[in-house]
């Protein structure tokens, strides 16, 4: 999208007098005064007050008739509720991806699975003013979403709103226009579309003060009769000069007409593309629905039977595919209006394995036969016969279908009655209940009806069964329309015909059609449908040939595209599943590196879109080759969560999957590339991508070797990057080098959260570095150092940094060498520190004396809760030390004592402490020589203690006395959850007995 930048007047174009910016301004407050040409009909407002002769409080009055007379005309009279907060919140969005660009709406959701990328939002009220201070308002912005998401009811609560003073303070006039309105004239001028927004308010000019800035509303783009083309499109400067409308808007939009009036356009992602990202400021888009808004939206739908619309909610919730496109606020509600006519109706004993419908064509034929019921109920006539419901289906189909599929094949969407009447429709037939449930009427400015189908699937739908019938009996290509073809006869032959043109559609557009066209050969729709639109039984000839033709379409292309997936969509309403189902099986047992085949990558490429199991993660470990991983490029884009662990994928996979993260498309969030065989170039390649990922929170590259260079590689990425939270490198021999490298980036980041550092090599040096860095991080709270060797030189420069730093919740140091003068350190900061949470000791070389120090830490600090010293070397006089503090400690909940060679003296008083202590939960003592005395002290202080929930002592030397006497604790303790005493014979002697 293009910088917003201050106009200058020859910016709009060169010519002076009538067609300069300057009169093009004034032609335009002219003909809102009512002082150009026969006079407006439409309310509108001039330049200055003081150029009206009426004063500036008759500018008032007549800017409040307008809106009244908009509000009227917007709303129809009725009362303005609140607008959802859906349409009151905007995404921002920084222009199209390739998936809104090229493929159907359906897709775009199933991809995405029903997710939005963009995490700004700008408020309805704020949808026209600059950003930043530093910033101009946009004058061309663009509101996109999927059919039925919502665009048309933005607007009208937007005009209602403004019309009410509620947004847009800063707009004098509001001028609001569809393309639905549009459509209906060949040739335009600016002056006759302004004119042209209210003709029948009866005043001949309304004049406003202060016309500082006007918006014109485009609405519905996508329905646009004829594209929009900015390359080959003539310039006009003259607002009285009329030309194509397409050429008009066109010339609005470059700036050629009216420069200073703010346009905003509306429209489906794909036909938003025809606007070039340079003239487009603002680009935002509406979300769909979330959990809770499907769940209102269908209690709506039945306000009085909330059984009723709970029982239609678990429906959709048990079908992820169909829960998925109820984000589309009209599918949502088309859906619940078949669901619960259905529930009312419950199938009879013919229909009741067909319940509940299980793909998007079963749903549809559903809601055909709910239209098809309502054809009798009209008016209180009785239920008509079998034969005539079937009459009235065949003719809906064949009048409306062939609109459908033409209007489908030609990317119309809006038709007109010459449109209606040059495919043969009766207008009396529009009259229907039947019809009327799948399409609707709306009246335009020019006092003419446009016709839409409820939805642009239902459209999709009944094209298809127009075809499907028509199909069978044609000699040419229906595609064609009149027309020279070769001779085609036989369904099979054009059914093969229109997969080709589906397969080769850039744009996706007859991807559903092709679904539903599939899903009509399906033994469950067919019984649905049999005696309306399908003969009983027909399906049987034709199904297992059209499973070939689909698969057969499926090629050896280096990627799996988006048709080659629709493909399998196809075979889902098909009902042929054989294909995905052994690919599922595979993937849940292990077996998927067998399946390598052009046919096995689509169907996992598909799986990991519709699946539920890879909508968490999608888990391709130890599975997938370079060549595999290549062809499932495109589809990666939209995992959430993506396993590829175990791959032995070398640097070039990481070009591939650093192309992929550098997507604009991209959705990743979490990605592990554990255990494979990348190098430091496989990390550069990663480190580039993180440049411009907006996605990606998690990355684990432990267990490879990407070394110094591959740290500082990505560690200079680390310092652009503001969406990595996670990142693990442990295993990676980055050394103290690479070590430095991320110090220095975490010196400058500030969304990093969790470090792994683990098994380096890091030596002090290192640490001190890292140390440095963590005085000035603010955001780092997880920092794994583990199995290092920074010694206590690297423990005490990470000390001073816990005396400043106020954000780390866990250190781990196990097995870094670090003795008692470490530890001292260490306790030091403790007893400052106020933020840790965790700290992890283990396998050090903590002695007596440090464990003196450890105790001192703990009588201090309030903050601490888990504490690990395994593996060390306290022995009782350490333990008693630290047993002692606990009975101080107020903070501490997990305590780690393992193998620290501690006995009976420790142990009891350990039990002394727990008798105190009232927030420790988990105590492990585990390979230590307690024995019975120590475990009995253990188990008198359990009688009395009602916080400890888990206590470990395996292999903790207890005989038969230390484990009655643990039986009889565990008689009147009510809060110990967890006993481990493996290993303990007397333990399992007292069980046995």
């Amino acid at each position: 999208m293009r910088k917003q930048e201050v106009r200058t007047g020859g910016e709009a174009g060169q010519g002076h007098g009538a067609g300069s910016p300057a009169e093009q301004v004034k032609a335009l407050v002219d003909l809102l005064a009512g002082k150009g040409g026969q006079g407006s009909l439409a309310p509108q407002t001039p330049d200055r007050a003081l150029d009206s002769p009426l004063g500036p409080h008759s500018n008032d009055l007549r800017i409040q008739k307008y809106r009244e007379a908009l509000l009227s005309t917007v709303r129809g009279g009725q009362e303005l509720g609140s607008p959802s907060p859906r349409l009151t919140s905007l995404l921002l969005v920084e222009g199209l991806t390739d998936l809104q660009l090229k493929e159907h709406d359906f897709t775009q959701v199933e991809a995405t699975r029903g997710g939005w990328c963009s995490t700004k939002t700008i408020a309805l009220d704020r949808l026209f003013l600059p950003l930043s201070r530093v910033s101009i308002p946009p004058r061309i912005s663009i509101t996109i979403g999927v059919a039925g998401v919502g665009k048309t009811t933005l607007v009208r609560d937007f005009v209602c709103l403004w019309a009410r003073g509620q947004v847009g303070k800063d707009f004098s006039l509001v001028l609001p226009l569809t393309f639905r309105d549009l459509n209906t004239h060949e040739k335009l001028s600016a002056d006759r579309l302004v004119r042209s927004v209210f003709p029948h308010v009866g005043e001949a000019g309304l004049a406003a003060a202060a016309l500082t800035r006007a918006l014109l509303i485009l609405d519905g783009l996508d329905e646009c009769k004829t594209p929009l083309d900015f390359s080959n499109t003539v310039a006009c400067t003259d607002p009285k000069k009329e030309i194509q409308v397409d050429h008009l808007i066109t010339n609005i939009i470059r700036g050629n007409l009216f420069p200073e009036v703010s346009v905003w356009v509306t429209s489906r992602p794909s036909a938003a593309g025809q606007i070039p990202g340079g003239l487009v400021d603002r680009m935002t888009e509406i979300r769909g629905f979330n959990e809770e808004e499907i769940k209102v939206c269908l209690e709506q739908l039945f306000p009085e039977d909330q059984v009723l619309s709970g029982w239609v909610l678990s429906q959709v919730q048990a079908d992820r595919a169909l829960y998925l496109m109820c984000t589309i606020p009209a599918f949502c509600r088309l859906t619940g209006l078949a669901l619960g006519h259905l529930c009312h109706n419950r199938p009879g004993p013919q229909d009741a394995e067909l319940w509940p419908p299980r793909t998007l064509c079963e749903l549809y034929s559903w809601y055909f036969r709910m239209a098809l019921g309502g054809e009798g109920q009209e008016k209180g006539k009785a239920s008509p016969r079998i034969e005539q419901l079937a009459h009235s289906g065949r003719k809906m189909v064949g009048t409306l279908g062939r609109l459908a599929f033409h209007g489908l094949v030609k990317k119309k969407y809006v038709f007109y009655e010459p449109d209606l009447k040059a495919f043969g429709v009766d207008l009396a037939l529009l009259q229907s209940t039947l019809c009327s449930c799948f399409l609707q009427r709306e009246e335009t400015l020019a006092s003419s009806a446009a016709y839409c189908f409820t939805h642009l699937s239902l459209q999709e739908f009944v094209a298809a069964a127009y075809y499907y019938s028509a199909s069978k009996r044609a000699i040419f290509d229906l595609f064609t329309e009149g027309g020279v073809s070769w001779p085609r006869l036989g369904f099979l032959t054009h059914f093969r015909s229109t997969a080709q043109r589906a397969m080769q559609a850039e744009d996706g557009r007859l991807d559903v059609f092709l679904r539903f066209l599939s899903g009509l050969l399906s033994p469950r729709v067919n019984a649905l449908l049999a005696g309306s639109l399908l003969a009983q039984g027909e399906h049987q000839g034709y199904r297992a040939q059209v499973a070939e033709v689909l698969q057969g379409c499926l090629r050896r292309d280096t990627a799996v595209c988006a048709r080659a997936i629709n493909v399998l969509h196809c075979l889902h309403e098909l009902q042929h599943t054989e294909l995905a189902r052994g690919v599922e099986e595979a993937m849940e047992s292990g077996g998927l590196a067998r399946l390598t085949s052009p046919h096995h990558r689509t169907a996992l490429a598909y799986l990991l879109q519709v699946s539920d199991t890879c909508a968490q993660e999608a888990n391709l470990s130890l599975c997938l080759s370079q060549g595999v991983l290549q062809s499932l490029l495109p589809q990666l884009l939209y995992c959430r969560s993506l396993r590829l662990d175990t791959n032995q994928f070398q640097d070039s996979v990481m070009e591939l999957l650093g192309s992929v993260l550098s997507g604009k498309d991209c959705r990743i969030q979490r990605i592990s590339l554990a255990e494979n065989q990348i190098s430091n170039k496989g990390a550069k390649a990663l480190a580039r991508s993180l440049l411009v990922n907006r996605s990606l929170t998690t990355l684990d590259l432990r267990s490879n070797s990407i070394g110094p260079q591959g740290a500082k590689a990505l560690a200079d990425a680390l310092k652009i990057n503001r969406t990595l939270a996670s990142l693990s490198l442990q295993s990676n021999m980055i050394k103290d080098d690479g070590a430095r490298s991320i110090a220095e980036a975490l010196a400058a980041n500030r969304t990093l959260s969790v470090l792994h550092l683990q098994k380096n090599t890091i030596g002090p040096m290192g640490a001190q570095r890292m140390a440095d860095a963590l005085k000035q991080n603010r955001s780092l709270k997880e920092l794994m150092f583990s199995s290092n060797s920074i010694g206590d030189g690297g423990a005490k420069a990470l000390a001073e940094a816990l005396k400043v730093n106020q954000s780390l919740e866990s250190l781990d140091l196990q097995s870094n060498s670090i003795s008692d003068t470490g530890v001292a350190a260490l306790m030091g900061a403790l007893c400052v520190n106020q933020t840790l949470l965790s700290l992890n000791l283990r396998e050090n070389s903590i002695s007596p004396e440090g464990a003196q120090d450890v105790a001192h830490a703990l009588c201090t600090n309030s903050t601490l809760k888990n504490l690990d010293l395994t593996a060390n070397l306290l022995h009782d006089e350490g333990a008693q030390a630290i047993a002692v503090a606990v009975r101080e400690n107020r903070a501490l909940t997990s305590l780690h004592l393992q193998w620290n060679f501690i006995q009976a003296g420790a142990a009891k008083a350990l039990g002394q402490a727990l008798q105190l202590n009232r927030s420790l939960t988990s105590l492990d003592l585990q390979e230590n020589a307690i024995g019975d005395e120590g475990s009995s002290a253990v188990a008198s202080a359990l009688k009395a203690n009602t916080a400890l929930t888990a206590l470990y002592l395996q292999v903790a030397s207890i005989g038969a006395p230390g484990a009655q006497a643990l039986g009889e604790a565990l008689a009147v303790n009510r809060t110990l959850e967890i006993l481990d005493c493996h290993y303990a014979l007397g333990f399992l002697s007292f069980l046995t007995a």
